[in-house]
């Protein structure tokens, strides 16, 4: 019980001082520079607790569950020796986590309202909607297509920097081509796939299949499926809106 109640309060103290440097940065401009109270000081206290132990129990999740339920899964299809089963599971790993990524909607719905105040679609809920859950698809799809890509990679041994100096070659291309109105939501897709629900699974999936194969270091090889989810879908929602737009 004492180890439970240490480990706790530990990782609440871990919290409290990851959160600090926000805080502190936040009154310091608040008070001495704009030398104005904090406004609804009691929420923003509550609200920060809540943060804390939020964040908390995140973390200690992604240790219990995520991290190894991923690494568990690729060690599994490795040793199971189906190269399609494990292709099968990355690309659905990738897609599943994208089209559930909570910053990936939010981003999604404001780039449909944009979108429909400046005329590029009706301005109608169901014109909204749609372009919307496209754009989630796109991303989604260029995720899992990214996560795919990586696996082969870490089987084949493949260097990583070649793959990513011929995506971002690719970006360049679409960016003569693709609508102006598209490029920044591209560029931001690529930020906003790699969050909280994608990442842990990912990054444990590229550390549990390089370190379940001979030959392979999770250090060189099981790091990097994360770069590629981030520059693949710059690719595609350039492509979506050419298509699209």
């Amino acid at each position: 019980m004492n180890r439970i109640l240490g480990n706790i309060t530990r990782s609440l103290l871990d919290s409290v001082r990851d959160l600090l440097p926000i805080i502190l940065v936040v009154a310091f401009f608040q008070l001495l520079i704009l030398r104005q109270p904090i406004p609804n000081l009691e929420s923003i206290l509550i609200g920060t607790l809540l943060v804390v132990v939020g964040l908390t129990l995140f973390i200690k999740g992604l240790e219990m569950a995520l991290f190894p339920i991923g690494e568990t899964i690729a060690y599994a299809f490795a040793k199971k020796g189906s190269p399609f089963w494990l292709l099968l599971f990355a690309f659905s790993l990738g897609f599943g986590t994208t089209i559930a990524e909570p910053a990936l909607i939010a981003v999604a719905a404001e780039a449909a309202n944009v979108a429909a105040s400046a005329e590029l679609i009706p301005d109608m809920d169901a014109e909204r909607d749609s372009y919307a859950l496209g754009l989630r698809i796109t991303v989604a799809v260029s995720v899992g297509i990214a996560i795919l890509i990586g696996v082969i990679r870490i089987i084949r041994g493949w260097p990583l920097q070649y793959l990513i100096i011929g995506g971002y070659f690719g970006v360049v291309i679409m960016t003569m081509f693709a609508p102006k109105e598209i490029i920044g939501i591209a560029y931001d897709s690529g930020g906003v796939t790699t969050s909280t629900v994608t990442v842990p699974l990912v990054t444990a999936l590229g550390v549990g299949l390089a370190s379940s194969i001979q030959g392979r270091n999770p250090m060189i090889d099981g790091f990097g499926l994360i770069a590629l989810a981030s520059l693949t879908p710059m690719i595609f929602v350039m492509g979506y809106g050419m298509a699209v737009h």
